[in-house]
């Protein structure tokens, strides 16, 4: 029996379901929902999500849209809702439409002037993201890198100079080769976290200097198997202007207010930790406040 039977029927509209990178426990609730109420599933590989939906329970019938047929498979699913059908796309793992096929397909529906909701799960970037500990400062997410060495030494050129992390998607058998152009690239000393193996069994989260990275790949066959997530902390340079910039904001404002309510304030403006802020704050109060007590603080 159709699992739709069980289920109230959704709207027309394009959705565009996240699930999950690896444990399948992190499907969410929605998602089920969303799943068992569309009329039919669009899918990065329907060998892959028929799989998913099995192990649900869920029985939908599967469209492919795949990179090579991403335009002329996004019109049969525009034909679709327009007669009324709810339809869902699902890519391989994690959020659809990055760094994979998908965003075709969400232009040309809304481009058409037909709904696309987004269901919103798990994600190979945040996942990563969460545990690298790069705190308030900025980063930008590129996605795959050029698969040959000149045109990837290239992109990384152009990205020697963003004051912030970058984030980078790579397959097994070019992480090697991408982290070496890394190195001799960008700054050998900045931090690389690896992350692997998502959520899965075998999961590995690690952060070393981009020097000392290509020794760790080798040093075990396993290190060089599953997806990969490559996080660049940002360069020295920026964590330092970043300093001077909550530097000359606490100074200003240490002028009129206690280190205290000073941090605080600084904190809302700069997204930073109000303890380092608060830190920063008494090596500065001497300073400003020579004569200031220790009462100024309460």
């Amino acid at each position: 029996m159709n699992d739709s039977a069980h289920h109230t029927r959704l709207p027309a509209a394009l959705y565009v379901v996240a699930t999950p990178i690896g444990n399948l426990g992190d499907i969410t609730l929605r998602a089920l929902d969303t799943l068992r109420g569309v009329d039919r599933v669009a899918a990065e590989d329907t060998r892959v999500s028929g799989q998913l939906l099995a192990h649900f329970g869920i029985k939908k019938p599967l469209v492919s849209i795949r990179e090579h047929n991403e335009l002329a498979a996004a019109q049969k699913v525009i034909d679709q809702i327009t007669a009324g059908e709810a339809v869902a796309y699902v890519s391989d793992a994690g959020t659809p439409a990055i760094s994979d096929p998908g965003a075709r397909l969400v232009t040309a529906v809304r481009a058409a002037g037909l709904l696309v909701v987004p269901i919103p799960g798990a994600s190979a970037v945040t996942t990563a993201l969460s545990a690298a500990g790069l705190g308030m400062g900025a980063w930008l997410f590129h996605g795959f890198l050029p698969p040959k060495s000149g045109a990837r030494k290239q992109a990384l050129q152009g990205l020697s100079g963003v004051n912030a992390a970058l984030v980078f998607y790579e397959a097994p058998h070019r992480v090697t080769e991408t982290v070496d152009d890394m190195a001799s690239v960008l700054d050998p000393a900045r931090r690389l976290t690896i992350a692997r193996e998502l959520t899965k069994r075998f999961e590995t989260i690690l952060t070393l200097p981009l020097k000392d990275v290509r020794s760790w790949l080798e040093s075990d066959p396993n290190n060089l198997r599953g997806e990969f997530v490559l996080i660049v902390h940002p360069p020295a340079v920026a964590e330092s202007a970043n300093d001077t910039e909550a530097l000359r904001i606490l100074g200003v404002l240490l002028g009129e207010l206690p280190a205290s309510a000073a941090s605080k304030l600084a904190a809302q403006l700069t997204g930073r930790k109000k303890a380092e802020l608060y830190k920063m704050a008494l090596a500065l109060k001497p300073l400003t406040h020579p004569e200031a007590s220790p009462e100024d603080d309460a």
